[in-house]
């Protein structure tokens, strides 16, 4: 089909519902009707993700999903499908952000057209983009000193950077390129910067590789891994051995440890900002994101004091985020550690062996919390013994 003709088309199948609500997230869109269409099918994903959270089986046991929203998600995914296929080749290309591609796929696979649908147990909140686009349009980049154009895949987008993936021609290999967005100000700007320097300063096995900064898009090429934390043991989590888990824990401290040697606090800990390599015989883990990073005694830490990252201490939206710690660090890790082991981010039900891990690690009393990695490791290893 036509390019044109199937955004026309998919525009008059969406005539009833049209929405302009999260049209400024897609400016740079050329065409108009494709613009209003992302931001239909933008608010549509959106609305009933939201209806499913309120849905969410709250113990072991599946929820039911109403059959209407169900239809209406079956409807705006088969969308999305059509759309992406109909311009694949065309000038008005694009990729779906990577967890959206995963959670819709994830979607698919129990909703039904009838009757409703059985969520299944132990499904995650979904997350809601409301300043982020679900919708990028693919182009393409210049690679400095080589006559070399490679088209952009969109894998995510925070807010200050978008990240896509790219085939290098030369290297005949995948990189990542993470550019920072057109309507950032000077000091934001300077962030970004710093925490490409700031990375370029690190040199584990366990921190990605970054290279070199392009001044004039305000972009840099990062070592392209193949999944984060989250879609790791989404994928993994009925195939992994307790002790592949312990393994993989032990990674993660191994890399906060080399991260605390450098007297640096990452602060912005979560399944997403961890990547994995998986190799043929091993799975490696590498800390990314590092713009939130606290310089211990330096005057170079981020001056942003709002509350970030969803693995966080939530007492520090009281205490504010500018009096992050060693204490917070640990928490983040609690947490990541836990999610390791049993595959849940929630806690309510934990496992007698690590109940006590958790007591500690996550408590509200500071002063019983891990004081640092060693003593991390030291309890990880007593309810996940190698």
């Amino acid at each position: 089909m036509n390019a044109e003709n199937a955004i026309e088309s998919h525009y008059r199948k969406l005539s009833d519902i049209i929405s302009n609500e999260f049209e400024d997230l897609y400016k740079s869109i050329k065409n108009d009707k494709l613009r209003v269409l992302f931001s239909t099918l933008h608010s549509s994903v959106t609305s009933l993700f939201d209806s499913m959270n309120n849905r969410l089986p709250t113990y072991e046991n599946p929820a039911h999903f109403w059959a209407e929203p169900s239809r209406e998600l079956i409807s705006s995914i088969e969308i999305i499908e059509a759309l992406e296929k109909s311009l694949k080749n065309s000038e008005h290309a694009f990729s779906i952000e990577d967890y959206h591609q995963e959670r819709l796929t994830f979607c698919k696979s129990f909703l039904s057209k009838s009757g409703g649908s059985a969520i299944p147990a132990h499904t995650e909140k979904l997350e809601i983009y409301y300043t982020i686009p679900i919708f990028f349009p693919q182009s393409s980049i210049k690679i400095e000193n080589k006559n070399n154009t490679a088209d952009l895949k969109a894998l995510g987008s925070g807010s200050y950077a978008n990240v896509y993936r790219y085939y290098d021609s030369f290297y005949l290999k995948n990189f990542a390129l993470k550019r920072a967005k057109k309507d950032l100000n000077a000091k934001e700007i300077e962030r970004f910067k710093r925490e490409h320097e700031q990375m370029s300063m690190l040199s584990s096995p366990y921190i990605l590789e970054v290279y070199g900064y392009n001044e004039k898009d305000n972009e840099y090429v990062m070592e392209f891994m193949d999944s984060s934390l989250d879609k790791y043991m989404l994928k993994n989590n009925s195939k992994l051995s307790f002790q592949d888990r312990v393994k993989l824990g032990l990674q993660i401290l191994r890399a906060f440890s080399y991260i605390h040697s450098k007297n640096i606090l990452h602060r912005d800990i979560s399944p997403k900002n961890i990547l994995l390599r998986e190799y043929d015989d091993v799975a490696v883990v590498k800390i990314a994101d590092f713009g939130l990073v606290k310089i211990i005694d330096s005057e170079l830490t981020s001056a942003n004091t709002d509350f970030k990252g969803y693995y966080n201490d939530p007492s520090l939206i009281t205490e504010g985020f500018d009096t992050y710690s060693i204490l917070h660090e640990t928490y983040s890790l609690t947490r990541i550690l836990y999610y390791v082991l049993t595959g849940k981010s929630k806690t309510e039900k934990s496992p007698e062996n690590v109940r006590a891990f958790i007591d500690i690690g996550l408590s509200s009393n500071k002063s019983i919390r891990f004081k640092d990695i060693d003593e991390i490791r030291i309890a990880f290893l007593a309810i996940a013994p190698m």
